[in-house]
């Protein structure tokens, strides 16, 4: 992938950092968002939009990465999502993948068409993960760390089949929360989670077990 972005905002004689998150569409769990400074040479083989790779290919690619580049981990909770909106939860997740850093970029590319409040340069880059190497990268960490964090969840709260489907509302989800309710760990304020609660306000919900948390999680 050509550095004709990264390039143009000065690189490599300047830091030139990309931004982007991955779970924005999901039904439960939290939006993780990835920062790298894109490194003065890589060789990065494979590197492409995270949507395009297998999982093994961005387990490799995520391990390279994190091993040649400044890279920087973002989280906003479920919680945080239905506090504000998914907008907001996901900004403030590349915000804090910024703050993680080791350096201080001098320009930050960003996938998509807004940007987070930085004091320094920015720009948003509308399919910026096919166009600029450093956010691919920060593509490939976003994706790879946060279906490893569904994996962790699926384990607490089994029959929802996360590890499979990371969160999204396939049709195996869709009948775990006809089974089991809804968890902790589900977007209350997305649309499909929310007719389920007004539905059945006052049915428990997360009936499945948190194995490391609580024995029963209620409405």
């Amino acid at each position: 992938m050509n550095p004709e972005l990264e390039r143009r905002a000065g690189w490599p004689m300047k830091k030139i950092a990309g931004v982007d998150e991955a779970g924005r569409g999901c039904w439960a769990g939290p939006v993780v968002a990835a920062a790298v400074i894109l490194p003065d040479s890589f060789d990065w083989d494979g590197l492409n939009d995270s949507k395009k790779l297998s999982a093994d290919q961005r387990a490799r690619l995520c391990a390279r990465i994190r091993r040649d580049a400044a890279t920087g981990l973002g989280i906003a909770s479920a919680a945080e999502i239905d506090a504000d909106n998914i907008l907001i939860a996901s900004l403030r997740a590349m915000a804090r993948a910024v703050a993680e850093l080791a350096q201080t970029p001098d320009h930050i590319l960003v996938d998509g068409n807004r940007l987070p409040d930085w004091s320094c340069s920015a720009e948003a880059v509308i399919g910026g993960d096919a166009r600029a190497p450093s956010i691919a990268a920060a593509s490939i960490i976003a994706k790879h760390m946060r279906d490893q964090m569904m994996v962790e969840l699926d384990a607490r709260y089994p029959g929802y089949h996360w590890a499979q489907n990371k969160g999204y509302g396939v049709p195996a989800h869709r009948a775990g929360l006809a089974e089991l309710g809804v968890s902790r760990e589900h977007r209350r304020t997305f649309a499909p989670i929310r007719r389920l609660l007004d539905a059945a306000p006052n049915s428990e919900v997360g009936k499945n077990v948190d194995k490391n948390v609580d024995k029963k999680a209620t409405l």
